[in-house]
């Protein structure tokens, strides 16, 4: 079978659509405000949330080549990415932010990706911030198809697939490109019908960015960014002109809580996940999705929505690794 036949979706079965849970909570209550959670952490087990939707068009595009993606220490999008590669049957390479970690002990994060195939390739910071740079992305991309190579020749299993930097298929970090978010609006359709408002923490702003197109008039999407710097509305401008040949839904952003930025956490962000999970049986991921819920929270109580207003958090998944 060729790749341009192939079903991915009967081949991993995800949960789509993703479940839609009401819950009752009394600080959006109060304001006559209705709260449901989006439950993309249950779409599939190993590539749960934004990360099935990312994924799987470039899956398709990648079409059984050595797949290359970027990352930190504790990525997410890394660990589902081999989590893909080992379900699927082709290589994986992931650039890991910082040189220094090739010689320590692997985190648990990077010890499934490594368990499921994926070969590892550490760079210098300084390299790693420009990644981008054609010069810069040429040379990474050569040095990590030669020690994939190497490793492969030494017995080490690497998943299969050709090989060559000319044959490798590459995401971008967070795997936030045009096809990222071209899948992400399958989302906005889920909620377009069933929220005013829909919710999203944001990394890279590829979800947000096909939510906000796949939501219909009247609807609009607030994205958290988890980091600071406010530069993410610029991004997600440029990935919907490339996705969609201009701005496309009615999206927003409220940078107020990073809460220091990526990774970062308060012992008052900590409370409140806590609570809302002695609240509503349900794990509160600190990086992504507490960030995102403790800022809606806060909207409801400052009276930013409208008596009536049915509002959707997005879940985007579970965190399980130790930070």
């Amino acid at each position: 079978m060729t790749w341009e036949a192939f079903d991915l979706t009967a081949a991993l079965r995800p949960r789509l659509p993703s479940p839609l849970q009401p819950v009752e909570d009394e600080r959006f209550a109060r304001h006559g405000v209705r709260l449901l959670l989006k439950r993309e952490d249950l779409i599939h087990p190993d590539l749960p949330g934004n990360k099935w939707r990312k994924l799987a068009p470039n899956l398709h595009a990648a079409a059984g080549r050595p797949l290359l993606t970027f990352g930190g220490a504790y990525s997410n999008h890394l660990r589902a990415t081999a989590a893909a590669g080992r379900l699927l049957g082709f290589a994986t390479i992931g650039i890991v932010r910082g040189d220094e970690l090739a010689s320590r002990p692997l985190n648990p994060s990077l010890s499934r990706c490594a368990a499921d195939g994926m070969h590892l390739h550490f760079v210098d910071r300084a390299a790693y911030r420009g990644k981008d740079a054609p010069e810069v992305r040429e040379r990474i991309l050569t040095a990590a198809a030669e020690s994939m190579e190497q490793r492969c020749a030494g017995g080490g299993a690497a998943g299969s697939g050709r090989g060559g930097a000319g044959d490798i298929y590459v995401v971008p970090e967070g795997g936030s490109n045009a096809l990222a978010a071209q899948g992400c609006t399958a989302l906005g359709h889920e909620l377009r019908d069933v929220a005013d408002v829909i919710a999203v923490a944001c990394g890279t702003g590829g979800t947000l960015a096909g939510l906000a197109a796949g939501l219909g008039p009247g609807r609009r999407a607030i994205g958290f960014p988890v980091l600071r710097g406010g530069f993410l509305g610029d991004s997600i401008r440029a990935l919907q002109r490339e996705a969609f040949g201009g701005p496309a839904g009615n999206w927003s952003l409220d940078e107020r809580f990073h809460f220091g930025g990526y990774a970062r956490t308060t012992p008052g962000l900590d409370a409140f996940a806590a609570d809302f999970e002695a609240r509503h049986g349900l794990p509160v991921e600190r990086v992504y999705v507490a960030k995102m819920l403790y800022g809606l929270t806060a909207l409801a109580a400052e009276g930013a929505f409208p008596p009536g207003t049915t509002v959707a958090a997005v879940i985007t998944g579970q965190d399980d690794s130790s930070r």
